[in-house]
C-alpha cells in the first residue's frame, strides 16, 4: 500500500475532485428540489384555477336560472292578464241555441214561472224580494273557435236588459288549452277596434245575433 504526504499532487488533485463531485451532487439536489417546488406550485395555481373557474360556472348558472324564473314570472302574469280562463262547467249546445225547461216561451216573453220551482222554498226572509234573472246565448261557429251573443233578462221582462257580443278561440297554454274571450259589442254597438287587435270587431259584430221579438 502506498500512502502519500499531505501536499502532495495527487492528494490537491484528489481533494478537487471530490470537491467537485460534491458540488455537482448539491446543484442536483438544488434542481430536483426547485422542480419539485415549481411542480407543486403548478399543480396548486391549477387546482385554484379550476375552483374559480366552478365558483363562476356556478354563480352565472344561478344568475341565468333566476333571470329564466324572472322571465317565465313575467310571461305568466302577462297571459292571465291577456286571457280568460273558463272551467269544463260550461253548457255545451248541440243546436248553438240555449234551451230551457219546459219549451221556449211564448211571443218572446220569458217563463219565469217554469225556472223558479223553487222560489217558494227560498231561505230568504219573508220580507226579502227574491228577484230572477238569467241569460240566453246564441252561439255561431267562427273559425276553431264561435261567437257568443248573450240575453241578460232580469225578472219578467218581454226582453232583455242587456245584450253583449264577444268571439272566444282556444289558446295554447302550457300543456293545456284555454279559452280567448274579447268583447266586441254591447247593445248593438260595435267597440272601439283596438290598435293592435288581430280579431276585426266590424267583421265579427255582423255575426252577432241580437234580440229581435219578430224571430222569435
Amino acid at each position: 500500500m502506498t500512502y502519500l504526504s499531505p501536499g502532495t499532487p495527487e492528494n490537491v488533485a484528489l481533494a478537487q475532485h471530490v470537491n467537485g463531485r460534491l458540488r455537482a451532487e448539491a446543484r442536483i439536489m438544488a434542481a430536483r428540489a426547485f422542480l419539485f417546488r415549481a411542480i407543486g406550485l403548478g399543480v396548486f395555481a391549477a387546482l385554484g384555477g379550476a375552483g374559480a373557474g366552478a365558483a363562476f360556472y356556478g354563480y352565472a348558472t344561478m344568475n341565468d336560472v333566476a333571470s329564466a324564473s324572472d322571465k317565465l314570472a313575467s310571461a305568466l302574469t302577462t297571459a292571465l292578464n291577456d286571457v280568460t280562463l273558463k272551467t269544463k262547467g260550461e253548457v255545451t249546445l248541440t243546436d248553438n241555441t240555449l234551451k230551457l225547461e219546459g219549451g221556449v216561451p211564448q211571443a218572446g216573453k220569458p217563463d219565469v214561472a217554469a225556472i223558479t220551482t223553487n222560489a217558494g222554498k227560498s231561505e230568504a226572509p219573508a220580507s226579502a224580494a227574491v228577484r230572477t234573472s238569467f241569460t240566453v246565448f246564441k252561439t255561431v261557429p267562427y273559425l276553431d273557435g264561435s261567437i257568443v251573443t248573450g240575453w241578460n233578462f232580469k225578472g219578467s221582462e218581454s226582453k232583455p236588459e242587456k245584450q253583449y257580443c264577444y268571439v272566444t278561440r282556444p289558446q295554447s297554454f302550457g300543456d293545456g288549452t284555454t279559452s280567448n274571450q274579447t268583447t266586441v259589442a254591447i247593445d248593438g254597438q260595435v267597440l272601439p277596434q283596438p290598435a293592435r287587435s288581430e280579431i276585426n270587431f266590424s267583421v265579427i259584430a255582423r255575426n252577432c245575433v241580437w234580440f229581435d221579438p219578430a224571430k222569435l
